[in-house]
């Protein structure tokens, strides 16, 4: 418990303002262990400190108060070996850092591998269940924050330019693309659509694009060949609807297919892009409605 606590305080030093222990209950009732409520460790003199702070962090419960209003992720389920791992789960859905009491060698780690599985719309307009491994940044000591230093760093300097809270409209979105999206590149016909996107379609659309840009920071092509870590389900499109409805006219010049997207809703929303692993960016060619309906 004193190493977790060493964990959570070393975010808190990096960033003071951004910084909020979520848990599904008050911290106050945690058990440490079968018969080991966590005042026995927060009643040791060396504990209290450590102890005061933490409760001073703003603690929030149970772990939906921190979703974006109007997402209850219910389409969504997290689970580490076999067992439903909310917590975690919430961390990763917001990008956060999962936090855990090193009571097993599974939670020694800096980070996690966690099974998602999601209902997704399939081509046809049904749903299907679909399972995909994911890994999660994740802390159960004080060592383990640094070597998540760097992302801390750069979420901070996210939140200090506005970031994605301060954005009304879609116009907003193109115009503070280089500063909220600094991985991604949009085809020139993006810009019409994103300065006319539906009210209700902004929101969404900001959070697709900024888990693009996330996912493209972190990635290391040398160790992940295959591509990024995608924070949402992204697919490719059948052949004939690629070759029909995804060729766009490239940055270059050519035409290339922008087969790959992720969905947003309400509605069939979906986000075309493609890999540019040359310049380690996410180019954009299509923002709107779902191609050809």
């Amino acid at each position: 418990m004193t190493e977790l606590a060493r964990a959570v305080l070393a975010v808190l030093r990096v960033d003071r303002p951004g910084t909020v222990l979520v848990s599904n209950d008050p911290i106050t009732g945690l058990q440490i262990a079968a018969g080991h409520p966590i005042g026995k460790w927060h009643g040791n003199p060396r504990n209290r400190d450590a102890w005061r702070r933490l409760l001073q962090m703003q603690s929030k419960w149970p772990h939906r108060v921190v979703f974006p209003e109007g997402e209850g992720y219910y389409d969504v389920e997290y689970r580490h070996r076999g067992e439903t791992v909310e917590g975690l789960g919430a961390a990763h859905l917001m990008d956060g850092l999962g936090v855990s009491l090193a009571v097993e060698p599974c939670w020694g780690d800096d980070r996690v591998s966690l099974e998602r599985e999601q209902l997704v719309e399939e081509q046809d307009g049904g749903f299907t269940s679909h399972t995909s491994d994911v890994e999660l940044r994740h802390a159960s000591s004080g060592t383990h924050v640094d070597e998540h230093l760097r992302w801390i760093a750069q979420q901070v300097e996210l939140v200090r330019r506005g970031g994605l809270d301060a954005v009304a409209h879609g116009a907003d979105l193109w115009e503070r693309r280089a500063s909220l999206f600094p991985h991604l590149e949009f085809l020139p016909g993006v810009e019409e659509q994103l300065r006319g996107l539906l009210q209700a379609w902004v929101r969404p659309v900001a959070k697709r694009l900024a888990e693009f840009d996330q996912a493209v920071s972190s990635w290391n092509p040398d160790t992940e060949p295959a591509g990024p870590q995608w924070h949402s389900w992204v697919t490719g499109e059948g052949e004939q609807r690629a070759r029909e409805l995804c060729a766009f006219t490239d940055l270059d010049g050519r035409t290339r297919i922008f087969d790959t997207h992720a969905r947003f809703t309400p509605g069939p929303g979906r986000v075309h892009f493609r890999l540019v692993p040359e310049n380690k960016a996410v180019r954009i060619a299509h923002v709107g409605r779902k191609l050809g309906v």
